[in-house]
């Protein structure tokens, strides 16, 4: 059973109900290590080196356990994220179609480099691997939503609507605007 005494993270109530219904329903309790590692994120923003120690003894794994599972899967976070998560797509078709000239853009337009989060905690630009939009490289998402054809110039002006508005607008094209102006 999950340790819910022990509670040095200040995890939510619900976060712990919801890691102890968990746990439980796994034969082994290490089989529940990515989804514990989801919960926790979910509560906190990230993974700190606490939380995976916390995590690992709730599964009674060592802590490297827990570290080799946040360090292989992008989706899990070791640091805190901005409140506006960039992520631009690096794999071949968007490199070749100028995606680290995108990222370079952001990065200055938004005053936050790559892999980083601005100091005032608003913003976060990372690569990221394939988003299967090839054919509209290169792609960036911005929190949730996809952009394709982001080219130095849709980046500029997605970084000043993101600024002004917090939340990109609508201008820039997203998927549903450029699947539809493309014929089928």
């Amino acid at each position: 059973m999950v340790q819910t005494m022990d509670n040095p993270l200040n995890l939510s109530p619900e976060t712990l109900e919801k890691i102890a219904h968990t746990v439980s329903r796994y034969p082994h309790k290490r089989s529940a290590a990515l989804p514990l590692c989801h919960l926790v994120q979910e509560d906190k923003g990230f993974l700190s080196d606490a939380a995976m120690e916390w995590i690992a003894a709730q599964l009674e794994l060592q802590p490297i356990n827990i570290y080799e599972l946040v360090t292989f899967y992008p989706m899990l976070r070791r640091s805190p994220q901005g409140r506006c998560r960039i992520k631009v797509c690096r794999t071949l078709p968007c490199a070749l179609s100028g995606a680290y000239e995108t990222c370079a853009v952001l990065e200055k337009a938004i005053g936050c480099k790559e892999g980083t989060t601005s100091k005032d905690g608003a913003y976060s630009i990372e690569f990221v691997e394939c988003q299967a939009d090839c054919a509209l490289a290169p792609v960036v998402i911005v929190d949730e939503k996809l952009y394709s054809n982001v080219d130095t110039e849709k980046a500029m002006q997605l970084a000043e609507s993101i600024k002004h508005t917090g939340t990109p607008g609508s201008s820039i094209d997203s998927p549903s605007t450029t699947m539809d102006s493309k014929p089928a």
